[in-house]
């Protein structure tokens, strides 16, 4: 939890609020955006899902019965919780509802299906935004993926637009990580178009495994992974699936990527395997699969900034530098804590920037990272 003092008088208020794929909790932030969409952070706070929600929201990422209800359910309990978050920032920022332009807030991904089915396909977080909006008294915007998708983008990833905006002036190619659940890359050049896609799993996989193995959240700092033995045959197996190979743009989420397609990897290769073999060999896809596709698509980096939660995975960090200096013995390899910025606030940081590009009626999608027909005003209002 932090509180940092106004710097710049000529900004506006606004709230991010992201809850991501891992399903480890809810980011909460204050942000002060200047007119060129600059933002400085003021406060940022977190919490855990409610045990319930976090039940319910586990249940719903995959089919079940009576998925109509338990969604609804869930929606409303997100929101009370979101709110909750809110209230908490307010408090320490010592500020009034009415002192705050909007929220943006992500909702809970439950499906990603971009594309799939009738051509069109959805992307579903998991939110009651007019709850959220009566419980706080402050607009509230959401669903920041659906008009993407209905321009034939993948409705992800949705950080470059703010990467962009925050880290820009690219007057050398560097590259910006966000490992969360799912890792996402976005590509910074002087004189190319930006890029963005989902390299893969980021944290997803590892906290499913060592909470299967362990009834642990999460790994820390990958110490479980660390004592254990990479497996190459292994990682060669799970280096099959087919997404790893497909052309951008791309995006994927638990759909595919969950312990259920672990556990049939597992059980096909045929591999004797140690629980802390698996974690170490899952430490090296997320690697590998990042790094791959970095020089893929920006063959002369020169600088990876890391942020998100995955960056407290010591050994996963360490990992992806050791495969960067492989291909690129100078390459600059930090997180945004060199950069003054909390790794983990950057994604809420995001939403705070989404809510002022909807406000401000600016798109903040970028078609060459979705693929869609052509930049679009993401998100939907729901008034106070």
């Amino acid at each position: 939890m932090q509180a940092n003092p106004i710097k710049g008088q000529n900004h506006q208020f606004f709230i991010g609020i992201m809850s991501g794929t891992s399903m480890d909790g809810i980011d909460g932030a204050l942000c002060a955006i200047d007119e060129n969409g600059i933002s400085e952070i003021l406060v940022h706070t977190s919490a855990s899902f409610s045990s319930a929600l976090k039940e319910l929201l586990t249940e719903l990422q995959v089919p079940c019965e009576n998925e109509l209800h338990k969604e609804a359910l869930a929606a409303n309990q997100l929101a009370r919780e979101y709110a909750d978050i809110v209230a908490r920032i307010l408090k320490l920022a010592s500020l009034q509802p009415q002192q705050i332009i909007a929220i943006g807030a992500h909702g809970q991904t439950i499906r990603h299906q971009p594309l799939l089915h009738d051509g069109i396909g959805y992307s579903l977080q998991c939110l009651n935004g007019s709850l959220l909006a009566e419980l706080t008294h402050i607009d509230v915007i959401n669903d920041f993926r659906s008009r993407d998708i209905a321009a034939s983008g993948q409705g992800a990833p949705l950080v470059p637009g703010f990467h962009l905006a925050q880290f820009g002036n690219a007057y050398y190619p560097k590259a910006i990580l966000n490992l969360g659940g799912i890792a996402n890359l976005t590509l910074l050049h002087p004189d190319r178009p930006v890029l963005g896609f989902d390299t893969g799993p980021g944290n997803v996989l590892l906290d499913e495994w060592i909470y299967e193995k362990q009834q642990l959240r999460f790994d820390h700092e990958g110490k479980w992974a660390r004592s254990g033995k990479l497996q190459s045959d292994f990682v060669d197996v799970l280096m099959q699936e087919a997404y790893f190979s497909n052309p951008i743009p791309k995006s994927t989420g638990r759909d595919l990527f969950n312990l259920s397609w672990l556990k049939h990897k597992i059980t096909s290769s045929q591999v004797p395997l140690e629980p802390q073999d698996v974690q170490a060999s899952l430490v090296e896809l997320t690697a590998r699969t990042i790094v791959k596709e970095l020089f893929q698509y920006l063959p002369d980096c020169t600088e990876l900034i890391i942020c998100g939660g995955g960056s407290k995975n010591h050994y996963l960090l360490e990992q992806i530098s050791r495969h960067c200096h492989i291909l690129q013995p100078s390459m600059n390899v930090i997180t945004t804590q060199e950069l003054g910025l909390d790794p983990q606030t950057i994604e809420a940081m995001a939403f705070a920037w989404l809510a002022w590009c909807f406000y401000h009626r600016q798109s903040s999608s970028i078609a060459e990272v979705t693929g869609a027909k052509g930049p679009r005003v993401l998100g939907a209002l729901h008034s106070k």
